[in-house]
């Protein structure tokens, strides 16, 4: 959780793209040891801008049903099969139709960034 100030304490879920985003509108310059870090790790392994992750995140959540929580995980690994895909909804009590795993990666594989 990020402390924006001393009045606001507000806790969101955020994907790895959208902390990177949050932290470089910070400022480097002002950003603590831990901050920096964050930040090394959010520019390395982002795998999608931002908009396109919060975008991502909702179409998951509201078209195929996944927890949020669950999308936010997706989102922020981009998984490119189906078995890996599967890893993240392992831990669901509902079982996902193949059809719609086959979907879900489709739609990572149009937003995931060009090496």
């Amino acid at each position: 959780m990020i402390k924006i100030s001393d009045k606001t304490e507000k806790e969101k879920n955020l994907t790895i793209p959208e902390v990177k985003r949050l932290l470089e509108s910070l400022g480097e310059e002002n950003l603590d040891q831990f901050q920096r870090r964050t930040l090394d790790y959010t520019s390395k392994f982002s795998k999608v801008e931002a908009d396109a992750a919060e975008k991502l995140t909702e179409k998951l959540v509201q078209e195929f049903g996944l927890e949020k929580e669950e999308a936010i995980q997706v989102v922020g690994c981009m998984p490119e099969s189906i078995e890996e895909l599967r890893v993240f909804l392992a831990a669901g009590r509902k079982i996902i139709e193949t059809s719609k795993l086959e979907a879900i990666v489709s739609l990572l594989d149009k937003h995931r960034k060009l090496k």
